[in-house]
């Protein structure tokens, strides 16, 4: 298989917050934004585990100006373990919910957190669904089914990528491209990226398209550029 050319992690962000920005508007107005945020907790994601969680836990930080922002924690491990929590309504609840997890080995589950997305759809609007893992060991054809039923809910998915496997980033941005959302890739060494770009997408889930312009005029550019990229696209 051939190898896919190298992009640089600024042209990464960039195509990622330039997606995040061409998706409309998915807030009503008077209610929290949904998110649920899903995590691969397999052995392999153990090294970097305590760093990403309270990294994650930071997206509330931005949000809690454009009405708040609510978090359903998600996560796969072992033998078939797939399990979410209530939802959380503050960075604290978030990060005690994720502190308590341990990663545990096993295969990917990632049919089970899509179809959980689609079942919580249906029950109350999701604006966005995050998916932070670093393998992919399922039927990519299912998955692109359920991606896709996403993305008629209007429940966009941004997957992080740790790691290069490039048959795992093919088959992660398929599942953003069919549901509408994005995909990033991220290592170790790319904390602040990886905490800007969860900021960004909490943001667009609990105040909408013009949030995230917004959340950018505040950042002053900075690493995201997200106002630059969308005057590039019109």
């Amino acid at each position: 298989m051939g190898k896919l050319p190298d992009k640089s992690p600024d042209a990464d962000v960039t195509d990622f917050l330039s997606k995040v920005a061409a998706t409309a508007n998915p807030k009503a107005a008077g209610r929290k934004g949904r998110l649920v945020f899903a995590l691969d907790a397999t052995a392999s994601r153990e090294p970097t585990w305590d760093r990403a969680c309270h990294i994650q836990a930071e997206m509330f930080s931005e949000t809690a100006a454009l009405g708040g922002l609510e978090v359903q924690l998600l996560y796969y491990r072992g033998f078939g373990e797939c399990r979410a929590s209530r939802w959380a309504a503050d960075a604290p609840e978030l990060l005690r919910l994720m502190t308590g997890v341990r990663c545990l080995g096993g295969q990917t589950q990632i049919r089970k957190v899509l179809t959980h997305a689609i079942r919580e759809s249906a029950k109350g609007k999701v604006d966005a669904l995050v998916f932070v893992g670093d393998a992919m060991e399922e039927d990519i054809d299912r998955l692109c089914h359920l991606a896709g039923e996403l993305g008629l809910l209007g429940a966009p998915v941004f997957l992080f990528h740790e790691g290069g496997d490039p048959i795992v980033r093919r088959a992660f941005e398929q599942i953003a491209r069919l549901s509408g959302g994005a995909y990033c890739p991220f290592d170790s060494a790319s904390a602040q990226q990886l905490r800007d770009l969860l900021s960004a997408v909490a943001v667009y889930a609990a105040g909408g398209r013009q949030a995230l312009l917004d959340f950018e005029g505040r950042r002053g550019g900075g690493r995201l550029r997200l106002t630059h990229q969308l005057d590039r696209k019109k």
